[in-house]
């Protein structure tokens, strides 16, 4: 049985081999197409995720998520269709993957690796209460099913390469989106996009906030990789 030291307490550090063949293994499932579009659904879980949190938080009223075997999603709230909190619901989509994954790797390098997991399936526990479909239901259930099961019954290390593998796919995973985006949008496959949005509250152009999603993304990645890295050349 868990005791709340062996939640939020640290584990022992992964095998520097570790940190490196779980991003070659993220890699893996992003960059082939067949894999990604099965993977991406967690992108779209965190995507979907951001939105509905940035909207609580900024006030607005909750409706329901749903997603879609497309790997699309919709998060339904109402409020001003204007104004700061439209702003941030907005944005908060394409920038969380990222930002959960960076917060995910901080949480790794002071070796929190079942505090990790088990926040994950907080989060993922609050979204499954606003499911508005089945596809959607089951998708969360599937994820924190598997996350709970890792966190329950896996090794340690198992554990640490299952947390990584996460970590890294949040990371690399969210900066392919926002090419994905612009790409149909320049083909006119994609007329209601967060970024087109966003222009349309802002009167910015859509492409800045692309460019804008892209570089905070990119940021991520970066900082995320650095602390993670630290385990990888024995800084820590």
């Amino acid at each position: 049985m868990l005791d709340v030291f062996d939640v939020v307490g640290p584990q022992p550090e992964p095998p520097q081999l570790l940190v490196a063949a779980t991003a070659l293994a993220a890699l893996t499932v992003i960059l082939p197409r067949r894999p990604w579009r099965l993977a991406r659904n967690a992108i779209t879980i965190a995507h979907e995720g951001g939105h509905a949190l940035l909207a609580v938080l900024t006030g607005r009223r909750l409706r329901g998520i749903r997603l879609h075997s497309d790997t699309s999603g919709l998060t339904l709230t109402a409020g001003r269709p204007s104004g700061f909190g439209m702003v941030v619901t907005l944005l908060a989509g394409y920038l969380t993957p990222s930002l959960l994954g960076l917060a995910g790797a901080a949480l790794l390098a002071t070796d929190r690796i079942r505090l990790l997991l088990w926040l994950s399936i907080a989060l993922l526990l609050a979204m499954l209460v606003m499911m508005r479909n089945a596809y959607g239901v089951v998708a969360v259930l599937a994820t924190g099913g598997l996350v709970f099961a890792v966190s329950w019954y896996a090794s340690s290390t198992v554990q640490a390469a299952f947390a990584y593998a996460g970590v890294w796919f949040l990371l690399l995973g969210g900066v392919k989106p926002v090419s994905e985006l612009q790409r149909l949008r320049r083909l006119g496959r994609l007329p209601g996009s967060d970024a087109d949005q966003l222009a349309s509250v802002t009167r910015i152009g859509p492409l800045f906030w692309v460019v804008l999603f892209g570089l905070v993304n990119l940021a991520a990645l970066v900082a995320g990789a650095l602390l993670l890295g630290e385990a990888l050349v024995g800084q820590r």
